[in-house]
């Protein structure tokens, strides 16, 4: 099979296009293979091939996370072979063996472009707002005012997921991006209030916009300085969701800021919480209704074939995505 394979740690030119013997599935594990159509490439990819995560996977291995596809020798016509999944690597192939319990059937309608971008951006999206204690509609119906979020990246594939949800959970949507195209587009999303940090300090804004009230919660995946600006922005009993650091720096704290108003940080890493399965099932069964009534559904902003994955992860490092960037096979 075709692949594209990380022999050396650097950047998107280390990548290559390789031909790799075929997987083959473990029975004992519960594995089947899937012919992959699509997959979706996540700043994770990114930061893995340039070997900032400390425990990923070491070269050369076969980078991506999720993918969109059929499985392997199954009828054609049957909607049950279109199925879209989980890999810890892997996905960047023409095949990959994985566990049945790595898989989701693709919704009605979807195009494998789409089911590829929605596995590691909902699911991070959802837990996210699991952890920031918002992933309930109804909750967040009641009180005096509408629970708010901020989200960084607002136009990237985790933020145009978060946006989607949380116009289905009822929150008033604060988004940041560096670009005023972006940002008319995520406001057609579902954006309430855009604000672009090349020209405007959103801590202040945030501060103006809620009156000194701050928001919720706030999706962080910057690092560095942002994460003490971000707790800054927070509410009483607000959370700060991290599950990123595009900068390339470790995460700062404001604690006094966290003192005050009682604020809590949580670590959100998708990769350790598929093995839960009992939460993961919770996921899908909250998100599922959602997606069959038409609210959810990925933001494909780039396709390329397979073999030019160097290209994908430029885009995401030079910040030109909107939404996902996905590899076709």
């Amino acid at each position: 099979m075709k692949a594209i394979v990380v022999p050396r740690r650097g950047g998107p030119d280390v990548l290559e296009l390789r031909d790799l013997p075929d997987p083959v599935p473990n029975p004992q594990k519960d594995e089947v293979l899937v012919d992959i159509e699509a997959v979706g490439v996540n700043f994770a990819d990114t930061v893995q091939t340039q070997g900032m995560y400390p425990h990923g996977p070491r070269p050369p291995y076969v980078p991506g996370l999720e993918f969109a596809g059929r499985i392997h020798g199954a009828p054609s016509p049957s909607s049950n072979a279109r199925v879209m999944g989980f890999t810890p690597t892997g996905a960047y192939a023409e095949q990959v063996a994985v566990s049945k319990k790595a898989l989701m059937k693709v919704p009605e309608g979807w195009f494998a472009a789409e089911a590829a971008a929605f596995p590691v951006n909902y699911f991070t999206a959802y837990f996210g707002y699991w952890m920031a204690g918002l992933s309930d509609p109804a909750a967040n119906a009641r009180g005096g005012r509408k629970k708010r979020v901020l989200i960084h990246a607002v136009a990237g594939g985790v933020g145009t997921a978060a946006v989607e949800m949380g116009k289905v959970l009822g929150l008033e949507i604060f988004g940041t991006s560096s670009s005023q195209e972006k940002l008319d587009k995520v406001k057609q999303l579902g954006v309430h209030h855009g604000i672009n940090y090349k020209i405007n300090d959103y801590e202040k804004v945030i501060a103006e916009l809620t009156h000194g009230q701050g928001v919720d919660a706030v999706f962080e995946m910057l690092g560095g300085e942002h994460t003490a600006k971000s707790t800054r922005c927070l509410a009483d009993l607000g959370r700060i969701i991290i599950y990123g650091m595009a900068t390339g720096q470790t995460p700062q704290f404001d604690f006094m800021a966290m003192f005050q108003k009682n604020i809590s940080a949580h670590a959100l890493w998708l990769t350790p919480l598929t093995a839960h399965q009992d939460l993961m099932m919770q996921a899908w069964a909250a998100m599922s209704p959602w997606i069959v009534e038409g609210k959810l559904r990925p933001i494909v902003g780039a396709q390329l074939p397979l073999e030019r994955a160097a290209d994908a992860h430029r885009l995401l490092l030079e910040r030109k995505n909107y939404g996902k960037v996905v590899l076709t096979i």
